[in-house]
């Protein structure tokens, strides 16, 4: 995984741990069968586990390298010149 999908995923963390904090802090609604502030206690316990996972997607993630050599050579009309650049993605 690189560090862009660590990023979406502490953001989707954050939105489920704010959607969970409100339903099962802020909204007292009475059903039969059915319980918002469970609902929102699971939201919440998913959307820590969510960022977390994220943090450590982020901080074992590899960046990106790039790598750029340059060879110039001394040829019979003057000198020859190449560069070879390199991305090199660690996955």
């Amino acid at each position: 995984m690189n560090r862009g999908a660590g990023t979406g995923l502490i953001a989707f963390g954050l939105v489920l741990i704010v959607l969970g904090a409100i339903l099962d802090f802020a909204v007292t609604v009475t059903a039969t069968g059915f319980n918002i502030n469970t609902v929102g206690l699971i939201l919440l316990i998913v959307g820590i586990v969510a960022f977390l996972a994220g943090l450590v997607v982020v901080f074992t993630a590899s960046s990106r390298r790039s790598v750029i050599r340059e060879d110039v050579r001394q040829v019979p009309g003057g000198t020859s010149r190449v560069i070879d650049e390199r991305d090199n993605l660690a996955s």
